[in-house]
């Protein structure tokens, strides 16, 4: 399964070591990003900034993985905005990248997006109409003898 992560981080050398450790945990494609395009069906991996450029609320939620110190007002706003995966900015790489892998396998379970012309790609059909003469089940009476 190949996934696309999308990093907006602003330490430089901290989001150069994820994109090195997605290299060698999978086939990642990772994009560094200064502000995440939610639209696109990938991993947003963000830190405070990041997160604070993201607009709200949130399509997908889900799909985020929010890079942050461990302070109660920033992780009470990743909570209202339905953010799953917070990990702490000491954490160890290998705890972001099961961040990034859980939150990857969320995507996968999203329903395909919606066809952004307001033209419906179902057509529209009416229901079948059943005349009283062509009922498909009669009351039957059971015989217990």
């Amino acid at each position: 399964m190949m996934g696309t992560v999308q990093l907006a981080i602003a330490d430089a050398v901290y989001a150069g070591r994820l994109r090195d450790a997605l290299s060698r945990s999978g086939p990642w494609i990772v994009e560094s990003v200064r502000y995440p395009h939610p639209d696109e069906r990938s991993v947003l991996v963000v830190d405070e900034s990041g997160f604070a450029r993201l607009a709200h609320p949130m399509h997908h939620p889900e799909r985020v993985v929010l890079i942050t110190r461990q302070e109660p007002d920033l992780l009470a706003q990743a909570w209202e905005a339905g953010i799953v995966s917070v990990v702490s900015s000491g954490d160890s790489l290998a705890t972001v990248l099961l961040a990034i892998m859980a939150a990857s396998l969320r995507i996968a379970r999203l329903p395909e997006a919606p066809v952004p012309s307001g033209i419906s790609p179902n057509p529209v059909v009416p229901p079948a109409h059943l005349s009283p003469d062509n009922q498909i089940s009669r009351s039957k009476r059971c015989k217990t003898r």
